[in-house]
């Protein structure tokens, strides 16, 4: 176990805070699976598309092949909502860059594989982001990043 002397966090406040973020099952993500399956639609939570790449959707469509990936807009650098951390500065910017860049390569690695991929980010609406979705699985369109 790692203690707070030799943790990345600035503070032991700091990583019990940190420690605490949920990875699912967020109220964003319950939102969104909730307007989702009012639509008529079910999906797998938490799956790996493609097996052998350690990287989970949160709602996966297999036989349509459409993956959703949620993403907080602090984590993956929201243009609009991202806030600079104060404390630490350094270590953040960089964990967000590389966030981004894992996320554009999960992205070509399931185009490639022929999923489609679907982002939406935390503070939009979940009834609009669930009719996206529909709309590209039982429309067959194109998915929008």
């Amino acid at each position: 176990m790692t203690t707070d002397r030799e943790s990345w966090a600035s503070s032991a406040g700091v990583r019990a805070s940190m420690r605490s973020n949920k990875s699912r099952d967020t109220k964003p993500e319950l939102a969104l699976r909730s307007a989702v399956h009012s639509l008529g639609l079910r999906y797998r939570v938490g799956t790996r598309p493609l097996p052998a790449v350690r990287r989970t959707g949160d709602l996966v469509f297999s036989r349509a092949r459409v993956v959703v990936f949620l993403d907080g807009c602090f984590w993956h650098g929201c243009p609009q909502h991202h806030t600079v951390a104060k404390t630490n500065a350094d270590f953040w910017a960089e964990k967000i860059r590389a966030n981004r860049e894992r996320d554009l390569h999960t992205n070509h690695l399931l185009e490639e594989a022929g999923w489609r991929v679907i982002r939406v980010w935390e503070h939009e609406d979940p009834r609009a982001a669930a009719h996206r979705v529909a709309e590209v699985i039982r429309g067959g369109k194109p998915a929008i990043l």
